[in-house]
């Protein structure tokens, strides 16, 4: 008997946007080692926190296909790419990569709305919460590096920074969470 839920179209995206997340998750790594190597204590924290959060998006993925009897399919993950030139490129990367991950977890979810896959729809729901936070956190952090010179920083404003984003949360404030009483 056939248990597979998910529509070949679907289970194909949702095996690419697993691979999409392994792939960010080196991204982290990369950065995150850069940043290290550089001597960014606090920037590679951080990084390599957001390392481990993607694999556990890579792993919902994974778990969801397989409890939707679909078959999960592990493919090569690509390279990072090169290191980032400064702390302002490093960032600047880091939010050009959470957009194109949302770009992609948009298109799981309109293919899941045309099919009328409301499971598939509904579980997409966290990633697309999730993506808004990591682009605010992503725009937050550049806002604080555009403040401490952007690209180019001096070493005591760096200095500052680093510590600065060793202390900062893995979430940020969304706007749908604001109030008056709490902006």
């Amino acid at each position: 008997m056939d248990t597979n839920r998910l529509s070949k179209t679907l289970a194909k995206a949702l095996n690419d946007q697993m691979t999409n997340e392994a792939h960010n998750a080196q991204i982290y790594l990369s950065y995150a080692s850069w940043a290290n190597e550089k001597g960014y204590d606090g920037i590679s924290n951080f990084l390599f926190r957001h390392a481990n959060e993607e694999r556990n998006h890579m792993m919902k993925i994974l778990e969801y296909i397989l409890k939707r009897g679909g078959k999960v399919v592990v493919s090569a993950i690509p390279g990072p790419g090169g290191d980032p030139v400064s702390v302002n490129d490093c960032f600047e990367k880091i939010f050009k990569s959470e957009v194109e991950n949302t770009t992609s977890i948009y298109n799981i979810v309109n293919m899941s709305m045309a099919e009328k896959d409301w499971a598939t729809w509904n579980f997409m729901q966290w990633f697309v919460k999730e993506q808004t936070e990591e682009e605010t956190l992503a725009l937050d952090l550049l806002s604080k590096i555009k403040i401490a010179g952007g690209a180019t920083a001096k070493d005591d404003a760096l200095y500052a920074l680093d510590n600065n984003i060793g202390k900062t949360p893995d979430d940020a404030v969304l706007a749908q969470n604001v109030t008056v009483e709490n902006p």
